[in-house]
């Protein structure tokens, strides 16, 4: 299993309306990922900065980099994207963080 992290921004005072349409994801968009081989994904909110920290743990890297052509996917960026920065394609400007340490 891979662990990936990485960083997102939301805009300010987009915090309730990000959680809000979280709870809960679309079906077929839970789906898609757990069809690529995501498990045990997370998002976390540091609530003074909008500064959001996802972790997820994946089986390929492939896989991960396969969800982003689904229409699942881009549906959801579009969605997303009047509340956080995004890229030209609407997917989140994101952050990867390279593992410095972890404990099994």
């Amino acid at each position: 299993m891979i662990r990936k992290a990485f960083t997102m921004q939301l805009y300010p005072g987009r915090e309730t309306d990000y959680e809000r349409r979280h709870n809960p994801i679309p079906d077929d968009l839970s789906q898609t990922l757990k069809d690529h081989g995501v498990r045990n994904y997370s998002i976390f909110l540091h609530e003074q900065t909008g500064r959001l920290f996802g972790y997820a743990e994946v089986e390929s890297e492939a896989q991960w980099a396969e969800i982003a052509s689904t229409e699942s996917c881009r549906r959801w960026w579009k969605f997303m994207e009047d509340i956080m920065e995004t890229n030209p394609d609407s997917s989140p400007r994101s952050e990867a963080l390279r593992e410095v340490f972890y404990l099994a």
